[in-house]
C-alpha cells in the first residue's frame, strides 16, 4: 500500500492522540502528511480533528487498517498495545512507526521485527534521542576519535513525575538512554546489575540505578527517578583523551567538551581542573527530525536510523536490568540475539 512512486506523499494516520501522540499529530500535520486520526477516546480524537481541518477521524483501528489510502501508521498508545497493533498494521500492508518501548517483552519485539521482515514493511521505533542534534554531535566526536577510547558513560534522567501505573521508572525513562549508550559503544552489554526503590505503589520501582558492563571493560550506568526535586537530564561520556557532557535541562551551554589532563609526576597523579568548551549544535526539533525521517523512509523505502531491531536491543537490556532488579541487584549475564549498531551508522 506504499506509493509505487517514491516521491508520492505518504498518507499517515496517528493512532493514539494522548500525552505524546498529540506531538506526533502536530509534527506530521506540519510536514503535510497527516491524513487520519484514531483514539479510543473519540471525544479527544474529535477535538484534535477539529484543530486540523481535512484530517479524517477514524472510529476504529480496524477501519484505519482497512483503508487503502493510509500508507503508514504512527502508534502512540499505552505500551501494552504496541505489539498487537503493530503486527495487525504490518499484516494490513502498512508501514509502522511505534513509540518507545517497542513492546513490553523482547519476545514480542522480535515477533514484530520478524513480521515486518517477512512482509517487506518498515518498522521504526521512536528512540527520540538518536535524532537529537546534540547526540548527533556526540556521535561525530566519537566517530572522529576526538574523545579517544570510550571508558565510562553515565546518564541521569530525573524529575518529579510523571508517575506511571502500568510501568516502572526503568521502563518509562531508561529506553532513551539505553538506545544512545548502545549506539555510542556499538555493542551490547555482557552483564548488567540494577537496584531500585519502590515507595508509592506496590511492585513499581520509582527509582532505579542500572550498571552495564561491556567488552574491554567499558562501563555505563543509568540513574532514573520520578521522585526527584528538580528536573535533570544529563549524559556524560568519558574517553581516554577528552570528555563531553550533554545536559539538556540547562538553559544554555547544553553541550560541553572537556580536556582530560592527568599526569603522573613524583609518584602521584596531578590533575588539572578541566575547562569546558561549549559546542554548538543545530536547533532542529528532534521529534520533527524523527517524523521527517520516517516520512522519507516510507516514500523512498530507505532504512531508518532506528529500525525495529534497535527496539529489540533496548528491550533485551531492559529485561536483563529488570531481572537483576527483581534479584536485588544480582548480576545478570546478557545473551542478545541481535548485535548492536555501531556509532558510524
Amino acid at each position: 500500500m506504499t506509493p509505487s512512486n517514491p516521491r508520492v506523499p505518504a498518507r499517515i494516520c496517528v493512532a493514539g492522540c494522548g500525552y505524546w501522540g498529540k506531538n506526533l499529530v502536530r509534527n506530521f500535520h506540519q510536514l503535510g502528511r497527516l491524513d487520519g486520526l484514531f483514539d479510543v477516546d473519540q471525544q479527544r480524537a474529535g477535538a484534535f480533528a477539529a484543530q486540523y481541518p481535512g484530517v479524517r477521524l477514524f472510529p476504529s483501528f480496524e477501519q484505519v487498517l482497512a483503508d487503502p489510502d493510509i500508507h503508514a501508521v504512527a502508534i502512540s498508545t499505552p505500551a501494552e498495545h504496541h505489539a498487537s497493533m503493530t503486527i495487525a498494521a504490518l499484516e494490513a500492508g502498512k508501514d509502522v512507526f511505534v513509540e518507545k518501548p517497542l513492546a513490553l517483552t523482547a519476545e514480542d519485539g522480535r515477533a514484530m521485527v520478524e513480521t515486518a521482515r517477512r512482509l517487506g514493511r518498515l518498522l521504526v521505533v521512536g528512540h527520540l534521542l538518536i535524532h537529537h542534534p546534540a547526540i548527533k554531535a556526540i556521535q561525530q566526536l566519537v566517530r572522529s576519535g576526538e574523545l579517544g577510547r570510550l571508558e565510562y558513560l553515565y546518564s541521569n534522567r530525573l524529575s518529579m513525575g510523571k508517575i506511571r501505573q502500568e510501568e516502572n521508572a526503568l521502563w518509562s525513562f531508561a529506553p532513551h538512554d539505553i538506545s544512545v549508550i548502545l549506539r555510542l559503544i556499538g555493542q551490547m552489554p555482557i552483564e548488567v546489575t540494577a537496584v531500585g526503590g519502590t515507595y508509592l505503589q506496590p511492585n513499581i520501582a520509582d527509582v532505579t540505578l542500572s550498571n552495564l558492563l561491556f567488552d574491554r571493560g567499558v562501563r555505563a550506568h543509568i540513574f532514573v527517578s520520578w521522585l526527584h526535586p528538580y528536573k535533570e537530564q544529563r549524559l556524560v561520556i568519558i574517553g581516554n583523551k577528552k570528555m563531553v557532557v550533554f545536559e539538556d535541562s540547562r538553559p544554555t551551554d547544553k553541550l560541553m567538551l572537556f580536556d582530560k589532563e592527568i599526569a603522573w609526576k613524583n609518584g602521584q597523579f596531578e590533575v588539572t581542573q578541566p575547562k569546558g568548551t561549549p559546542l554548538p549544535f543545530a536547533a532542529d526539533e528532534p521529534l520533527a527530525s524523527e517524523c521527517r525521517q520516517f516520512i522519507e523512509c516510507v516514500e523512498t523505502r530507505s532504512e531508518s536510523l532506528t529500525p525495529g531491531e534497535d527496539g529489540v536491543r533496548v528491550l533485551e537490556v531492559l529485561e536483563d536490568c529488570q531481572r537483576s532488579l527483581s534479584l536485588n541487584g544480582q548480576p545478570v549475564r546478557c545473551h542478545s540475539t541481535i548485535q548492536s549498531r555501531a556509532v558510524a551508522l
